[in-house]
C-alpha cells in the first residue's frame, strides 16, 4: 500500500518536494535512456531474428530467454555498487580511497561471476533438450548462446562503472557510451547475421557475436571516459586492481547476492514463460517474445527511475536525512508508477501498432503471431502499473542496504505462487498462453504490494538510519 504524501505546509516544504523531483528527474532521465537503450539492442536482435523467419525468432528467444536468466542475476549483482558507493559518500562527500576500493571488488566479483556463467551456457543446446524443447530449436539457440556468452564479462565491468558514476551523479558518461554502442549493434547484426559489408551469414550466432563486440565497446568506452574525464580520474579506479580488500569484498556479496536473486526470481519466471510457451506451440512462443519485448521496453523506465532513486536514498541514509529519504522514495513512486499508468493504456488502445515493427507479415505464420501478440499486449496492459510499482518499491529498498527481504518477497511471489498459477491455468484450462500470463500478472501485484508496504513500514521494521556520521577528508591516499 502506498502511503499518501503529506499535504505541503509551508513553501519550504513545496521547494524540497519540487527541488527532490528534479534532482531524482536529472540523475534518472541518462539512466532510463541508458536502460532503453540496452534494451533496444536486445530489440534489434529480435526485430533482425523475425526477419529470418518464425523459427528463428523462436530460436533466438529460447537462447536469448536462457542467456538472460544467468545474466540478469549478474546485474543485480553489479547493482551493489551504486547503493554501496552512494552510502559513502552520503557519509562522506570526500571519499576517494573506499569509492576506489569498492569499485574494485565490483571488479573482482565479476571476474567470480562469470565463470559458472560461461561453463552453463556453453552447454546450452542440451539444457533446452532436457527442458523438453524442440532439439532443432535447441541446436540453433544453442549455437546463438554459444556466441552470445562471451558479452558477460565485458557487459558486468561496465555495469561497475556505470554505478560508480551513477553514485557521483553524473550519468551522462554511461548514457553516451551505450548510445553509441546501439548504433554499432544494429550495424553489426544486420552486417553479421545477412552477410553484408563483405561478411560471411551468420545467421543467429551473427546476431551473439554482434552483442559481445558492443559489450566489448561500452566497457572500453566508458572505461576511456573514466581515465580522462577530470571529475572521474582523481579516483584512480584502475590503480592497484591485484590488492585485495576481503572484508569490502565479502560486504558487496553480502548486498549483491540478494539483489541478484531478486532480480533473477523475476526475470527467470518470465523467461521459464518462454519455455512453458516453447511447449504450447511455436506461434505461442514467437508472439510471447513480441510482447514481452515491448513491456522490457516500458519497463526500464521505472527501473531507471528506480535507481536514481537508489542513489539519492543511499546518498539521504549515509547522511543520516530521514525527510530526504521519504521524499526521494514518494517521488520515486509517482514517477514510475505514473508513467506506466500511460503505457498500459497505449497497449490497452493500439496493441496492433506495437506488435507491427517486429514481423514481417509476408512471410508464413507471421500474420498468426502478430494477431496472439497482440492478445498478450493485453495482459501486459494489465501489470504494467503493479510491474513499475514492485520494480521502484525494490530499488527504494535497496537505497537503504536492504535486500534480504525483498529476496523472499520475490521467491514467494513469483515462484511459490506466480510459477504454480501460471502452469496450472497455461495447461490446465483453455487459456493456454493467456494463462501464463495471467500467473505473471498476479506474480507482480502480490510482489508489489510487499515491496512497498515494507517500504511504508521503514521506521517500525528499523530500517532507518540512526545518525550521520562526521564527515571527514578523504584524499586519494594509497591502498
Amino acid at each position: 500500500m502506498i502511503l499518501p504524501t503529506p499535504a505541503p505546509t509551508s513553501p519550504t516544504s513545496r521547494s524540497a518536494w519540487f527541488s527532490e523531483a528534479a534532482a531524482t528527474l536529472r540523475l534518472g532521465w541518462p539512466l532510463v535512456l541508458t536502460n532503453l537503450a540496452q534494451t533496444a539492442m536486445t530489440a534489434t536482435d529480435v526485430l533482425m531474428m523475425g526477419q529470418l523467419g518464425p523459427e528463428a525468432m523462436a530460436a533466438g528467444a529460447l537462447g536469448s530467454n536462457l542467456y538472460m536468466a544467468v545474466l540478469i542475476f549478474g546485474i543485480g549483482v553489479m547493482a551493489a555498487v551504486a547503493p554501496m558507493l552512494s552510502i559513502e559518500l552520503g557519509r562522506n562527500r570526500h571519499a576517494v580511497r573506499e569509492i576506489r576500493r569498492t569499485v574494485r571488488q565490483g571488479f573482482w566479483a565479476a571476474a567470480t561471476l562469470v565463470g559458472p556463467m560461461w561453463l552453463f551456457l556453453w552447454h546450452a543446446e542440451a539444457v533446452l533438450v532436457a527442458m523438453g524443447q524442440d532439439r532443432g530449436w535447441a541446436a540453433a539457440a544453442g549455437s546463438y548462446v554459444r556466441a552470445l556468452q562471451w558479452s558477460l564479462l565485458p557487459f558486468f565491468f561496465f555495469l561497475v562503472l556505470r554505478g560508480f558514476v551513477a553514485a557521483l551523479q553524473r550519468p551522462l558518461a554511461a548514457m553516451l557510451v551505450v548510445l553509441v554502442a546501439v548504433l554499432f549493434n544494429a550495424l553489426a547484426n544486420w552486417a553479421l547475421m545477412f552477410g553484408r559489408l563483405g561478411l560471411p551469414a551468420l545467421n543467429l550466432p551473427g546476431s551473439g557475436l554482434a552483442t559481445t563486440l558492443s559489450s566489448i565497446l561500452m566497457f572500453a568506452g566508458l572505461a576511456v571516459l573514466v581515465m580522462r574525464d577530470r571529475r572521474f580520474r582523481r579516483f584512480r579506479l584502475f590503480g592497484r586492481l591485484w590488492v585485495a580488500d576481503w572484508p569490502r569484498y565479502r560486504s558487496f556479496w553480502r548486498l549483491g547476492l540478494p539483489i541478484g536473486a531478486t532480480m533473477a526470481f523475476e526475470v527467470i519466471i518470465f523467461n521459464g514463460a518462454a519455455f512453458l510457451m516453447g511447449l504450447i506451440s511455436l506461434t505461442a512462443l514467437a508472439a510471447h517474445a513480441i510482447a514481452i519485448q515491448i513491456a522490457s521496453l516500458t519497463f526500464m523506465v521505472p527501473m531507471g527511475i528506480g535507481q536514481a532513486a537508489t542513489v539519492r536514498i543511499g546518498r539521504a541514509f549515509g547522511a543520516g536525512d530521514h525527510d530526504g529519504i521519504r521524499r526521494a522514495g514518494q517521488v520515486a513512486i509517482v514517477l514510475g508508477v505514473g508513467f506506466m499508468a500511460l503505457t498500459a493504456l497505449a497497449m490497452w488502445l493500439v496493441p496492433y501498432w506495437l506488435v507491427r515493427p517486429f514481423l514481417n507479415l509476408g512471410l508464413p505464420g507471421a500474420a498468426e503471431v502478430a494477431a496472439l501478440a497482440t492478445h498478450f499486449l493485453v495482459f501486459a496492459a494489465i501489470f504494467q502499473i503493479v510491474d513499475g510499482a514492485q520494480v521502484v518499491g525494490s530499488c527504494l529498498l535497496r537505497g537503504l542496504g536492504d535486500a534480504r527481504m525483498p529476496m523472499l518477497y520475490a521467491a514467494l511471489g513469483y515462484w511459490v505462487i506466480g510459477l504454480p498459477l501460471s502452469i496450472a491455468l497455461g495447461f490446465g484450462t483453455p487459456l493456454a498462453g493467456s494463462g501464463i500470463w495471467i500467473g505473471l500478472a498476479v506474480a507482480l501485484a502480490l510482489v508489489a504490494a510487499l515491496m512497498l508496504g515494507r517500504w511504508a513500514a521503514r521506521d517500525r521494521l528499523g530500517l532507518m538510519p540512526v545518525a550521520a556520521r562526521p564527515e571527514a577528508e578523504s584524499g586519494p591516499a594509497s591502498d
